[in-house]
């Protein structure tokens, strides 16, 4: 299958998807998402996967606010619902799957680095769960993965006040395991998909899904929460505002 804007390679049991709208920093459309979770069905005999952006400048900038700042509740909530199932699929993935963060992670990018196993960065990455300056919260499941990953505090800190922070801090919270420079990022991450690839699938397999239980009984519950929350913040002021004046390139006047 192929698709406009997500990409499908393999080699040697690495399967590599690439988001592929350089010209929108990655942002995330219901189109996007559709090919993005085609693929992964696509996919899902692979021995390991890696998730990248395609460009130098940004992993997943987030999802499409301008297609995002009209939506109604009943239509925020079944954009929350097929961002979960992206997300969800990672998460649940057979195999190990390796976000390469090659740049901008904001927002529904940084949500789907969180599902992956494992987050490369390059050292001009820079990683944030914004959504609070848009006027609404995480969406694809930040709330709940975020703090799983860095701690309460340290997530409710990206979370309340939007921060953007740089690979190295990055590094420092947890948010992501390794830094290497923009230049070897890919030829690091494909040595450590060939690496995982090599090793007994049935038994990789048999461990995501152990590891994935810890906090299963209460994450499916917080997912679920996160997107009727979500949802619910689509027409009121502030997430209009937010949006519309991020659309406009303006700062925005909440009340």
């Amino acid at each position: 299958m192929t698709w406009e804007t997500v990409d499908l390679d393999r080699n040697e049991g690495v399967a590599t998807i690439t988001i592929d709208r350089p010209d929108a920093l990655n942002a995330m459309n219901v189109e996007t998402l559709d090919a993005l979770s085609e693929a992964l069905d696509e996919a899902r005999d692979a021995r390991a996967l890696v998730l990248t952006g395609a460009g130098d400048d940004a992993f997943v900038a987030g999802a499409d606010i301008g297609y995002m700042a009209e939506l109604s509740v009943a239509e925020a909530q079944a954009y929350a619902e097929l961002g979960h199932r992206v997300t969800d699929t990672i998460e649940t993935f057979p195999a190990p799957v390796i976000a390469a963060v090659n740049g901008y992670a904001f927002g529904g990018g940084c949500e789907l680095a969180l599902a992956a196993d494992l987050r490369v960065a390059a050292e001009s990455a820079v990683l944030g769960q914004t959504e609070i300056d848009l006027g609404i919260v995480p969406g694809w499941g930040g709330t709940q993965r975020l703090s799983r990953l860095i701690g309460d505090e340290s997530a409710r800190r990206l979370i309340f006040l939007g921060e953007r922070i740089d690979a190295a801090e990055a590094r420092e919270i947890g948010l992501v395991s390794e830094v290497v420079a923009d230049d070897a990022l890919d030829d690091h991450v494909a040595d450590m998909a060939a690496e995982l690839a090599a090793k007994p699938a049935h038994a990789l397999q048999a461990a995501k899904e152990s590891l994935n239980q810890v906090h299963e009984s209460h994450l499916s519950a917080g997912l679920t929460y996160e997107r009727r929350l979500w949802s619910g913040l689509f027409g009121t002021h502030d997430q209009r505002e937010g949006m519309t004046a991020f659309v406009e390139d303006r700062e925005p006047d909440f009340e």
